[in-house]
């Protein structure tokens, strides 16, 4: 009996980019966590963590519901540490921070699949999938931006509690919405200089990012081009027999191919065109027949 192989779910190669990417993110949140901070400070970070946990689980869901049969990619592509580092952390249970940990196996899961390509067929396949790539880096960049920015906002915001407005890591992360998508509601400030260089940097960012998103959906609404088919080839129509070469002078001119054929079959063609042999026969027959039914006529007497 044949062993089936096992199916696990396949990604490109901008996801496992975008994975990667994702991946290495949350560490370095996981390790700025390790740091002494405020509790504004750590709560904001804990939600941003735990937004990527939603992510990792939505890729943990969609990797099982593709693998055939589960086991292969629960243990056999160590499918229980995806899951595990994909378990948010709550107030009343600390320690499931450490499941963090087992975001390396994913790490280097992803690593060694992107190692097996060469750089020929990256480029390649950034040229075929540029739409995909797009997505996946202004997701990427929005996210990036608004977890930093609003970060920083927070810790220069905090050295002029009297005047400042953003005070909490809620604040903080409206206030960094709101930049990032140009919109400035205006409820929530920088008052700092520093702050406010951070603000002008987010300003710069959501510009670009917001137009790359609006390209993106624009690509996606307008139907591409259909490329003109190619009409039929229509074979020319012979316009007539060619015309038979002129002979050189002095030689003789050579004989039609029906007359030929007509001398060959022993016929003769009389003063008309020649003909064709079965037709020649046919009128040899007919003046048979005609000179047999003057012979069977009476003569008138004399």
């Amino acid at each position: 009996m044949a062993v089936e192989k096992p199916v696990l779910r396949e990604h490109g190669i901008a996801y496992n980019i975008f994975t990667l990417v994702l991946t290495i993110f949350s560490l370095a949140i996981m390790g700025v966590l390790l740091l002494p901070l405020d509790q504004d400070t750590r709560d904001l970070l804990t939600f941003y963590d735990n937004a990527i946990c939603v992510i990792f689980l939505i890729d943990f869901a969609v990797n099982m519901a593709g693998s055939k049969p589960k086991r292969a990619y629960f243990i056999g592509q160590r499918g229980w540490l995806d899951l595990i580092g994909s378990i948010p952390s709550f107030s009343f249970l600390p320690f499931t921070a450490l499941f963090r940990l087992a975001r390396l196996s994913r790490l280097a899961r992803v690593g060694k699949l992107l190692g097996g390509k060469n750089r020929a067929a990256l480029v390649a396949d950034v040229l075929e999938n540029r739409g995909e790539y797009a997505t996946f880096i202004t997701i990427l960049s929005a996210g990036m931006v608004l977890t930093v920015a609003s970060i920083l906002i927070l810790q220069f915001e905090s050295r002029d509690p009297e005047n400042a407005n953003i005070r909490t890591g809620a604040d903080a992360l409206w206030w960094g919405f709101v930049t990032l998508t140009t919109v400035g509601y205006g409820d929530r400030f920088p008052v700092t200089a520093l702050g406010r260089l951070t603000a002008v940097a987010v300003m710069f960012a959501g510009v670009g990012i917001i137009g790359a998103l609006a390209s993106i959906l624009a690509s996606m609404l307008v139907p591409p081009a259909k490329e003109p088919e190619a009409a039929p080839e229509v074979a020319p129509e012979p316009v007539g027999p060619a015309a038979p070469a002129p002979a050189p002078v002095g030689a003789s001119a050579p004989a039609p191919p029906a007359l030929t054929a007509t001398a060959a079959a022993g016929t003769k063609a009389g003063p008309f065109a020649p003909v064709p042999d079965a037709v020649a026969t046919e009128l040899a027959a007919l003046r048979e027949e005609i000179a047999a039914l003057r012979a069977a006529l009476p003569r008138p007497p004399d």
